[in-house]
């Protein structure tokens, strides 16, 4: 581990005296929460049928936010056959023209209270307010109205093409991105025409839960969104069932393996967005203080707690030394600590086994003869916290540098030439993102082009449209959500 007085500080900011935060936290009087959520099957909120209920908590301070139902095969079977009916009976044969109409009011009603889902968002997944209040909520409400927008146009979409819905699409959404990833998957698939069985993450379900609340209030058919809450066994009671014809997944690579061999021989489609080990890439001609800023937004934005993640960052030889001196002082300034302060910068850690697995990814890191540096940050005495982190002093062997870590720990390798990074960016079975700083638009483009990576940026990171598509290559998934890409999933022709 390194120590404070083994780190050259040239320039450094003093931020010792005149920088105070008083608390800005954000008020929870504002939201309801009920003690107790059932399944939304049908258009109601129902008790599980066999299974019991299980704790959602607060991983900033490990107290229960709310049980919610644990489902089980004969829960499952009864929201597949509820979508199943309302596809052949309803759904299918609405005009996209109406449908549209259900979509725009889901999208302003999240909009309406957009406050309340974005503290409950940061309640149940620990990320700061203000990522709920400006990236999570918006972009959720966005994906609605884009594709609310598509429609009644899907013949534009597929020129030529007679498109048509698949039927019922069991979807399983990752903890890291609660709503939104709920908007990403039942946008799309409600815009063509298709009926829904959604599985929340089972530590985050309470922003799906919400949504449901608001599909009742707009009125939208009952049966043509679902949503079963429960852990693995109810994921898999959904892959697993024969009445479903699609099966969307956004999670880890090794869970997205077992779904792809549990459908493999049946008529089902598939949509895989799993891990990312994204390469950031800074060469010296680029905007250093800019490209220091994308670098601490593509690793610590929502705790690193992001598939897309700049985790494995790439520094030109002769600006290494500044750039992480720079990334150093910077991370003095981060903030560590209450989700719902308005000055946080670093919230909780998702629940205990994550924390678990990014410690554990520490010590691997120590054992390899890594340099880990972490930033001085006061943790709250309950919850689960981890400082922001740069490993350094490794290569592309090390399992810090080719496993997806999933937290806020950056490694920092050094290259010289553009071949010789494109070479070490590609060093992984992962290829979901990347980036690329420079001053030169030709080397952009010769390195975009040479990434073998769905979404590349360049002089930013992590930045998301509705109206863009988004997925991977090798181990980080098949197909794209997102865009006019993201209907075809959910299309026959």
């Amino acid at each position: 581990m390194l120590k404070e007085s083994d780190i050259q500080k040239k320039h450094a900011l003093d931020f010792s005296s005149g920088w105070a935060y008083d608390p800005a936290p954000e008020g929870t009087d504002h939201i309801t929460l009920k003690k107790q959520y059932g399944h939304f099957i049908n258009g109601k909120f129902t008790d599980p049928a066999e299974g019991g209920f299980f704790s959602t908590i607060n991983p900033a301070t490990e107290e229960e936010l709310a049980t919610v139902a644990l489902g089980t095969q004969a829960d499952i079977d009864a929201a597949v056959s509820a979508a199943r009916s309302a596809y052949t009976n309803v759904w299918s044969k609405m005009s996209g023209r109406d449908r549209g109409r259900y979509l725009y009011r889901i999208a302003r009603m999240i909009q309406e209270r957009a406050r309340e889902f974005a503290v409950i968002e940061s309640l149940d997944g620990g990320k700061p307010i203000r990522e709920s209040r400006d990236v999570d909520v918006p972009l959720a409400a966005a994906h609605f109205f884009y594709y609310a927008g598509w429609a009644d146009k899907l013949e534009y979409a597929v020129p030529g093409r007679s498109p048509k819905p698949l039927g019922v699409a069991g979807q399983i959404i990752p903890w890291n991105f609660p709503l939104l990833m709920a908007a990403w998957k039942l946008a799309p698939a409600l815009a063509t025409g298709n009926t829904v069985v959604l599985k929340p993450a089972e530590t985050t379900p309470l922003t799906a839960l919400k949504l449901a609340e608001i599909i009742q209030e707009c009125e939208l058919p009952a049966g043509v969104v679902n949503i079963v809450t429960g852990a693995g066994e109810t994921g898999a009671a959904l892959v697993n069932h024969p009445d479903v014809d699609k099966i969307a997944f956004t999670g880890s690579t090794a869970v997205g393996k077992l779904i792809q061999k549990s459908i493999a021989g049946t008529r089902k489609k598939l949509t895989l967005e799993l891990g990312g080990k994204a390469a950031n890439i800074v060469f010296e001609d680029a905007p250093i203080d800019q490209a220091v800023e994308g670098i601490i937004n593509g690793i610590f934005f929502n705790q690193g707690h992001v598939c897309c993640a700049g985790s494995r960052l790439f520094v030109q030889e002769s600006i290494a030394d500044v750039v992480r001196d720079k990334l150093i002082d910077r991370l003095q300034t981060l903030r560590v600590g209450d989700p719902l302060d308005k000055n946080t910068d670093i919230g909780a850690i998702n629940s205990k086994q994550q924390l678990e697995t990014i410690n554990r990814y520490l010590e691997i890191g120590l054992n390899e003869g890594a340099d880990i540096y972490q930033a001085k940050c006061s943790l709250p005495e309950t919850g689960y916290w981890c400082c922001p982190t740069l490993i350094s002093n490794v290569s592309q062997s090390h399992r810090v540098v080719q496993e997806e870590i999933f937290g806020p720990v950056l490694t920092i390798q050094t290259f010289r030439t553009p071949e010789e990074v494109l070479e070490k960016a590609n060093n992984t079975p992962y290829g979901l993102s990347g980036g690329v700083w420079t001053d030169k638009g030709s080397k952009i483009f010769k390195l975009t082009s040479g990434i073998r990576a769905g979404v590349l940026w360049a002089n930013t990171f992590n930045k998301f449209d509705p109206t863009s598509p988004f997925g991977g290559y090798k181990e980080s998934g098949l197909g794209r959500e997102g865009g006019l890409h993201g209907l075809f999933p959910y299309l026959k022709f």
